[in-house]
């Protein structure tokens, strides 16, 4: 019987990323992960990096006039 195909929804992730934490930077995340019932640590790590990075790059994003011209 042939193997079923199915469509992937997500891009096959290839790159790695490696962080070091000191131990109280781990409980931390940890004792965060445990009180929210998360129980998949690198989906989270990635969601909340990109996340952060979405957000400074929609603030940032380039405008036509300064800030100061447009609150005039």
């Amino acid at each position: 019987m042939p193997k079923a195909t199915t469509t992937r929804t997500q891009p096959v992730r290839h790159s790695r990323v490696v962080c070091l934490v000191s131990e109280e930077e781990m409980r931390i995340i940890d004792e965060y992960l445990k009180k929210y019932r998360i129980t998949n640590k690198s989906n989270w790590m990635r969601e909340t990096l990109l996340s952060f990075i979405y957000k400074n790059l929609d603030e940032d994003y380039p405008t036509l006039f300064g800030e100061h011209d447009m609150r005039r």
